[in-house]
């Protein structure tokens, strides 16, 4: 069947719409460039599966995406109130996007609390589906509603889908032997079905997920996909949803290859899994489960086929020192962690930079101080990583920039890591670690090679002429210590965490020794070969915005709409924070201004203008939420104008 895209018309939030005639006696379909679609109920009803199985079959469609979940902190936070909305918001197009939107096109309310809870976020004329069995007077009185939102007038801006969705699932699954309860479990495939329906999503996908799920249940599968079929159905006959919508596959924002949906953990867990193949070395983990880190736990134990270990810990520090004990028996040793177990794990670290040994410390940043926000992203670990141990103890900093880059983070942290003999601070966060995006599988040839040459003889003559093992003699390009594997015959020696004697790796307390030690292992970090920063600058701008981390997203949707409007504007983005790139001094010289955004309160800021004496401008954020685009946009013009 085909139509002709006719009259384009841009909607406030900068949707394009063109509406795509069918024949008579059929619903309208209208072409979107992209949507921003938020699922939003209790912390029962399966908003994320809800999401996830959506977001799934819009990866396999081809479209461009990035999502953001949000969930209670409680594993099971009271029904029915404000502190219990779970939602997920997915943003997808026919083209290159880097955010999951700053306002829901759509939003799925499944009871009064998901309403309230995300009302302010929408733009007038957005459509709101809202499961009206779930607006009981108890219920919007527990949330606030004197009178019910469906009928006082108050969303007469926006266009409202009243539908009875628990009442039509009920109805749907009465064939099947179900409590009410259980066949009310499932009101969530059919809001699915229905957006499926509305948006042109395949169906195969998820219909085969449900029967993997469930395959010790096949009547609870068998009802899940009756419900979702169901909200298909009813999408395609009743009146109330006369237009569908379809955003075309984005063939022009990938190059050639495969893909997948991907999180940021998931990517994580694949790149130490490939970072162990490429360094031909058992993959060790040793960890203590924390969200939002928990998942590379549970991902990495599904594969002891690639030589994985994952050892689960009865604390942070037993898990580092698990870990630290892999390095030094020749293991690529990883540890996983959020902020307050980085805390715990200070003086393990401070082992690690003494004993110089290989060791990745994962961080996946969440709100605090303490325990503060589990659930929600923040970057305030960055001083943490870089000075949070007792004495000089440098450690080499990486940060990926989005879901699908923790792949490739993992890899260079586990180059610096083998390369140089250091423990490296990998740090992402709640937002990549949770949300995702396509991800190209990378060719078996395009990965680095990691391999690693442990000592297998002396490496020193003594006066003499005794051949022996000196552990701290080192490479003179890298200053890396020779990496021996216990049981060496003939390769013997101390370790431990007091002070090494240069070479000998004998115990010392000369004063000129230590001072010696510690410029040395602080050479080494400042030596680490890295990339020059690039800095992507069409104009000849004289503003730069510089980002680290997760904001790359957020500030290059800022950035490419002040470039519309005609702004000049230049961006660059770090990748390593310790040792920063050798240009960065001269970049951050070639701009009037430097403004630099960050989910803290100005910790880059800090690091720039101590070690640059160059006067950023902080842009700061700590509410637990991503940067919106328009937001920093915003921001950015204010600096340009002023």
């Amino acid at each position: 069947m085909t139509s002709q895209v006719s009259s384009p018309a841009e909607h406030a939030d900068g949707t394009v719409v063109g509406e795509q005639r069918q024949p008579a006696g059929t619903k309208d379909v209208r072409r979107l460039d992209r949507v921003i679609i938020r699922f939003a109920g209790d912390s029962g009803d399966g908003m994320q599966l809800t999401g996830d199985r959506f977001t799934s079959e819009t990866a396999s469609f081809g479209n461009d995406l990035s999502t953001l979940p949000n969930f209670p902190a409680e594993i099971r936070a009271p029904a029915g109130t404000l502190p219990g909305v779970s939602s997920f918001q997915l943003h997808f197009a026919d083209h290159d996007i880097l955010t999951p939107g700053d306002a829901p096109n759509v939003l799925v309310a499944m009871n009064p609390a998901a309403l309230k809870a995300n009302i302010a976020d929408l733009p007038r004329g957005a459509e709101i589906i809202v499961n009206t069995d779930e607006f009981t007077k108890r219920a919007m009185q527990k949330v606030g509603y004197a009178a019910s939102p469906l009928e006082d007038g108050s969303l007469d801006g926006y266009s409202l889908h009243p539908v009875p969705l628990t009442t039509l699932t009920v109805e749907a699954l009465k064939e099947f032997d179900l409590t009410r309860k259980e066949a009310e479990r499932s009101k969530n495939m059919f809001a699915l079905g229905l957006l499926s329906w509305m948006y042109h999503r395949p169906t195969e996908g998820t219909e085969k997920f449900l029967r993997t799920k469930f395959a010790k249940k096949p009547e609870i599968a068998a009802a899940n996909i009756a419900a979702y079929r169901a909200g298909w159905n009813f999408g395609e006959t009743t009146e109330d949803f006369a237009v569908s919508y379809e955003v075309a596959p984005a063939s022009k924002a990938f190059p050639p290859g495969v893909y997948r949906n991907i999180s940021g953990n998931l990517a994580l867990a694949y790149g130490l899994i490939a970072a162990g193949r490429q360094s031909r070395l058992p993959l060790y983990l040793g960890s203590y489960p924390i969200t939002p880190a928990s998942d590379i736990l549970h991902e990495l134990s599904r594969h002891k086929n690639f030589g994985v270990r994952t050892f689960q810990a009865e604390d942070e520090i037993a898990g580092i020192g698990a870990a630290l004990g892999a390095a030094f028996g020749g293991s690529l040793a990883v540890t996983t962690t959020s902020g307050p177990g980085v805390a715990l794990k200070s003086e393990t670290i401070g082992l690690a930079v003494s004993l110089e040994l290989p060791l990745l410390i994962v961080d996946i940043q969440r709100g605090g101080p303490s325990t503060g926000l589990p659930t929600k992203t923040e970057q305030a670990d960055l001083l943490q990583a870089m000075y949070g141990r007792n004495g000089e103890a440098p450690v080499p900093v990486v940060a990926p920039r989005t879901p699908a880059d923790c792949f490739d983070a993992a890899l260079e942290a586990a180059r610096i890591a083998l390369e140089y003999r250091t423990p490296v601070f990998l740090l992402s966060d709640g937002y990549l670690a949770n949300g995702s995006e396509p991800w190209r599988v990378p060719e078996p040839a395009e990965l680095p090679d990691l391999s690693v040459e442990f000592a297998q003889a002396p490496n020193h003559t003594t006066e003499d002429g005794t051949e022996v093992f000196w552990p701290y003699k080192r490479d003179p390009e890298t200053l890396a210590r020779p990496w021996a594997v216990p049981g060496t015959a003939g390769l013997e020696h101390r370790i431990g965490g007091i002070e090494k004697q240069d070479g000998t790796g004998n115990i010392s307390y000369d004063p000129a020794n230590h001072d010696f030690m510690v410029r040395t292992r602080q050479a080494k970090i400042d030596g680490i070969a890295v990339p020059d920063l690039e800095v992507d600058d069409p104009d000849g701008a004289r503003t730069l915005v510089l980002g680290w981390g997760s904001t790359y997203g957020p500030i290059t949707a800022a950035v490419r709409r002040l470039r519309a409007a005609g702004e000049p504007i230049a961006q660059a983005h770090l990748r390593h924070l310790n040792p920063f790139p050798e240009n960065l001094g001269t970049v951050l010289a070639s701009y009037d201004k430097v403004v630099i955004p960050e989910m803290n309160l100005g910790q880059l800021a800090t690091l720039v203008r101590a070690k640059y004496l160059v006067d950023a401008h902080s842009y700061n954020q700590v509410n637990g939420m991503p940067f919106k685009a328009e937001q920093l946009a915003s921001a950015l013009k204010e600096a340009i104008d002023d």
